[in-house]
């Protein structure tokens, strides 16, 4: 259940925070070797325009280097400490492995410190173990799959997410989205076993505009609250509710589909359960 609060405080009456049932008391610093710094760009390019807006500021933080490869195989890895990341949505386990180096990877959901990892085509097939595609049982739950060999995880790697292993043929495996898309992917990509860990992420409310601010999340202004010089939806006498919802330059906001047509639909096999339209 997430966490609720009596409200001391006006803020707090609203909020609801992930209880983060996974998370483990960390045990001494984070391994230098593991982090790095991270610049804030505060939405703008080298020329210091802003080109993504309502961002900037936030609390400082540091990069930790994920283990998106898994790449030393058939090397048993244990837990060492379940631990929050501030820049992404799941939390990230550290990994001590028996030659001794250390590696952070997406921590998945009933992953206790003390448990033994692999990356190898041999079973356990439990949370957290590595695996292609090809010598996963069918009907596996997955996530962090790579779409080339090699490459490193690309799909399916935030809180509470996780896709399934449908079926097999053809040196293809067909991968169940977690938005209901079926699409094929090669089956000497990796996967790992289970789902991603903090499923309540979702739940949260956020609840004061701070909060938001610490999260380097600036305000945004509504277009219709705008003049027309400045937003299409902008103007009108009284509160105006004319135009379909879009952004500043006219892209509409629902019901179009903005993936481009120059790409590839040759390996989705069964396009995602939604409303858009079709472009």
């Amino acid at each position: 259940m997430p966490k609720t609060f009596r409200p001391i405080t006006p803020s707090q009456r609203k909020l609801v925070l992930p209880e983060l049932q996974e998370l483990a008391p960390k045990k001494g610093k984070a391994p230098k070797s593991l982090l790095s710094a991270k610049k804030r760009g505060s939405g703008r390019n080298h020329h210091g325009h802003i080109t993504v807006r309502h961002q900037g500021g936030g609390h400082k933080r540091k990069f930790r280097k994920i283990d998106f490869r898994r790449d030393k195989e058939n090397i048993p890895a244990q837990v060492a400490s379940v631990e929050y990341d501030p820049n992404r949505s799941a939390l990230i386990a550290l990994l001590h492995y028996k030659d001794g180096e250390k590696r952070y990877i997406i921590a998945p959901q009933g992953i206790k410190v003390g448990a033994w990892v692999n990356a190898s085509d041999e079973p356990p097939f439990d949370p957290g173990v590595c695996m292609k595609l090809k010598f996963m049982p069918i009907g596996s739950v997955i996530h962090n799959i790579e779409l080339y060999p090699g490459r490193g995880a690309q799909l399916v790697r935030s809180a509470g997410l996780s896709a399934q292993l449908v079926a097999r043929s053809g040196g293809y495996a067909t991968i169940k989205m977690p938005s209901g898309e079926m699409r094929l992917v090669k089956e000497e990509c990796k996967a790992t076993f289970g789902a991603v860990s903090n499923v309540e992420h979702n739940l949260r409310v956020v609840a004061k505009a701070g909060r938001s601010r610490w999260m380097g999340i600036r305000p945004t202004v509504r277009g219709t609250a705008m003049n027309p010089v400045d937003h299409p939806m902008g103007g009108g006498e009284g509160r105006g509710k004319g135009n379909h919802p879009q952004s500043p330059w006219a892209q509409f906001a629902k019901g179009y589909r903005t993936r481009s047509p120059k790409k590839k639909n040759r390996w989705i096999v069964k396009e995602r359960t939604s409303r858009c339209k079709k472009v």
